[in-house]
């Protein structure tokens, strides 16, 4: 029963906001952050900083943790945006591979993976956020550049999903809820 089944949120890759795609994806709710609210937390994060960079005209566009014009915001703008929320970002130690998640704690929100990216035949290198996470009993592969959300069959695919991710320099990292809550 199609019509049963719950409506995945995806949003699709824009620029270079595939963080800000990928919060929204996690959260699963459209403008759950904004690239205001991003932004923000990015300037926020620079004032704190107590070895403040100095200021050129490139850092007109070019900041400490993010791109003005394009997005691409850095793992610092990550972590203050999912604690901002209630949300422990844990990294995981690829040394240890992926069955040494529990992918059935109850606390687990979802996962981030962060992964080199090649674009225009190579000339091109970056780094992309991708979300995965479990709707209904359900894992799914959120990443902003598919057209569609992607099943997974089971736990076991998703642990070999993570495996690659790992195994091509790729980061991995669990968000879970505040168990105080």
């Amino acid at each position: 029963m199609a019509s049963e089944q719950k409506q995945i949120y995806h949003e699709r890759q824009r620029l270079q906001f595939c963080l800000l795609h990928s919060l929204n994806n996690l959260f699963q709710q459209k403008d759950a952050f904004t690239r205001a609210t991003l932004n923000s937390i990015a300037e926020r994060l620079v004032l704190d900083d107590p070895e403040k960079e100095i200021w050129t005209p490139f850092s007109l566009v070019f900041k400490p943790h993010h791109n003005s014009v394009t997005g691409n915001y850095d793992i610092n703008v990550l972590i203050a945006a999912l604690e901002g929320r209630g949300k422990t970002v844990i990294w995981h130690d690829g040394r240890n591979g992926a069955s040494a998640m529990d992918l059935n704690d109850g606390l687990l929100m979802g996962i981030v993976v962060n992964v080199p990216v090649r674009r225009y035949g190579g000339l091109w290198k970056s780094r992309h956020w991708i979300a995965v996470r479990k709707v209904d009993g359900v894992w799914y592969n959120l990443d902003s550049d598919l057209q569609a959300p992607h099943c997974f069959k089971d736990c076991g695919e998703v642990r070999e999903f993570l495996n690659f991710i790992i195994n091509h320099d790729g980061q991995v990292l669990l968000v879970k809820n505040d168990n105080t809550q």
